[in-house]
């Protein structure tokens, strides 16, 4: 019997938004509206029409760099060899409007990154 082979269905460019023990909370950024910050993430991501996704995650470890999000690339951006892209201090509306402008125009692998947020890149924890 031949084995069929599978075939997935095109991922879009994710966002990985962390929440845990600093990121996301007040009392390591007061002033910054977290809560609104996440909302406006996932807004863009339903408005994107599935060219977004948008997920929380408890710790993604480089605390010291709160709020990290990691910016996912979609199949195609993988097949152009995109990988992660990691970027921490991303707790204000500037590097959220240059993460989704980026998102938009293809992310990581299709196009490169705005140079000042790629500024705010951090290399991923050490397992």
């Amino acid at each position: 019997m031949t084995p069929v082979p599978i075939r997935y269905g095109a991922r879009p460019c994710s966002l990985v938004v962390c929440r845990g023990c600093c990121c996301g909370d007040p009392r390591k950024n007061p002033g910054m509206d977290h809560a609104g910050q996440l909302a406006r993430l996932r807004e863009a991501a339903a408005a994107s029409g599935g060219r977004l996704l948008v997920r929380t995650s408890d710790c993604l470890g480089p605390c010291a760099q709160a709020n990290v999000l990691v910016v996912q690339p979609s199949t195609e951006g993988r097949r152009r060899g995109g990988r992660a892209a990691w970027i921490g201090w991303s707790a204000d509306e500037d590097c959220l409007d240059e993460v989704l402008a980026w998102t938009a125009a293809g992310g990581p692998g299709v196009v490169p990154p705005p140079d000042t947020l790629a500024l705010q890149m951090i290399d991923p924890p050490k397992n």
